[in-house]
């Protein structure tokens, strides 16, 4: 528990009856305090105190209480009495009456959203949580509007507009500083300062978001996540449970799975040191794969897949297959293949598979093209396409087979071979066509259409 924390919640938890020390004169209830008694160092003595007399100094051998030594003739204080604990806390509060209805700032509110939330208690977390968020809304808009005149202009930070903000200030003070810029005209400096006092209801944002997920409402938790985002596209912790959730509940919508893939990369680019970066890493390459796989049930299939291959080899066969190479099909990957109703989507996802496969090859990504040809052509056995560029991709990786699966190429469709080679000119291969050419020159020489090959070499 937070010092912080605790602090709130005690200022909350004020209006509350609170037990005396030892020995303390009882005090009426109602009871003000009083100007005419004596009066210690800190301020005037409730009606009923035992009078200190003028002049009287502290004494460092009483008990000391929270602000420091404590005048001659005051009762001990146990200076040892720890802070509550968050049990106490929590049974302190779920006995004030009327605590959830009672008007509060927004740093109380925070910070009782984040004491229950911290104790697993997300419906209570959720209501506090909201009305600071409420409290928010005032300056949130002010910020939104602010940064929209500014248009391609960046926002400036809270020290180069002289909000003249201190650490800890309350955000309805710094939102009166905002709101006094935006009355005077001053569109950048609003922005600044509403920016800056926005910084707390970020965490707002971010914490009710976790606590909606673990309510089980994954809607309204992106909601959350986003609506911190708008503000900061940057927040390490929005980034994170955005992306998370969108992955974990869209597997299916290609859309949102790029926007978590983003919402990664963003992360690490911003946070490059940051103890999620390494697992943002990994998920985006994840996502990537899922996108090209079409979705998270195909990509599941397909580890599935890829793990039967292996299972189904002999330890020797595996151990002599490098690990990145193509994995025969088993007869049970055969007849999936064949069952696989060939629908207009299913078309459209391999003729792009191809695509990026022809883009991978003439920017020298042998492997990524190998992966894309390797998902088409069990689907597609007779695209000369995707066999030439197969086999281009097993060459440039120098792969023993790679020579077999070019061979079969140039028998099968030597004409798909030769234009693959004016695709990877197009693209800006040229070194990579020549090779193509000449290769193709050499190990094709009774190719009906040789001269062609000889008029683009001689180019």
């Amino acid at each position: 528990m937070s010092l912080s924390l605790v602090l709130a919640t005690a200022a909350l938890l004020a209006a509350e009856p609170t037990p005396l020390p030892p020995g303390h004169p009882t005090i009426p209830p109602g009871t003000q305090a009083s100007p005419t008694t004596g009066a210690a160092a800190n301020g005037a003595l409730p009606a009923g105190h035992p009078t200190i007399p003028a002049g009287t100094q502290a004494s460092p051998t009483m008990g000391a209480g929270a602000n420091g030594a404590l005048p001659q003739g005051h009762p001990a204080v146990d200076g040892n009495r720890l802070p509550p604990s968050a049990e106490e806390l929590m049974m302190q509060l779920d006995s004030s009456e009327g605590l959830r209805e009672r008007e509060k700032t927004f740093e109380i509110a925070l910070s009782l959203g984040k004491l229950y939330y911290a104790n697993g208690r997300n419906a209570e977390a959720l209501a506090y949580l909201g009305q600071a968020q409420a409290k928010s809304d005032g300056v949130r808009a002010l910020f939104l509007a602010s940064r929209k005149k500014l248009g391609k202009t960046p926002v400036a930070t809270a020290e180069a507009a002289n909000c003249g903000f201190t650490p800890g200030q309350a955000l309805d003070a710094m939102e009166a500083v905002a709101q006094a810029r935006a009355k005077a005209g001053d569109t950048a400096g609003a922005a600044a300062c509403a920016r800056a006092a926005l910084a707390p209801a970020l965490e707002v944002d971010v914490v009710r978001g976790n606590a909606l997920y673990l309510q089980g409402d994954s809607a309204n938790a992106l909601k959350a996540y986003a609506r911190a985002l708008e503000v900061d596209p940057r927040q390490e912790e929005a980034l994170y449970g955005h992306s998370s959730l969108l992955f974990e509940t869209q597997g299916e919508n290609l859309q949102a799975l790029k926007s978590a893939r983003e919402g990664f990369d963003a992360l690490v680019t911003a946070n490059p040191e940051s103890q999620r970066a390494p697992m943002a890493r990994e998920l985006s390459q994840r996502i990537e794969e899922t996108l090209k796989a079409g979705g998270r049930k195909k990509w599941l299939a397909s580890r599935a897949a890829d793990r039967q291959v292996r299972l189904s080899q002999s330890p020797a066969q595996a151990a002599a297959l490098p690990p990145d190479a193509p994995r025969p099909l088993t007869p049970e990957m055969v007849d999936a293949v064949k069952n696989t109703e060939r629908t207009p989507e299913l078309e459209a996802g391999l003729a792009k598979l191809v695509d990026e496969g022809e883009e991978h090859l003439a920017h020298g990504r042998y492997q990524e093209a190998l992966a894309n040809y390797t998902r088409v052509v069990p689907f597609q056995p007779e695209n000369g396409r995707a066999k030439a560029g197969m086999a281009w991709a097993l060459v440039g990786l120098g792969r023993p087979m790679g020579a077999r699966v070019w061979s079969v190429a140039l028998q099968s469709d030597a004409g798909a071979v030769e234009t693959l080679g004016d695709t990877l000119l197009a693209k800006g291969d040229a070194k990579g066509a020549k090779a193509l050419w000449e290769k193709m020159t050499q190990d094709a020489p009774d190719y009906p259409n040789k001269a062609s090959l000889q008029a683009k070499l001689s180019r």
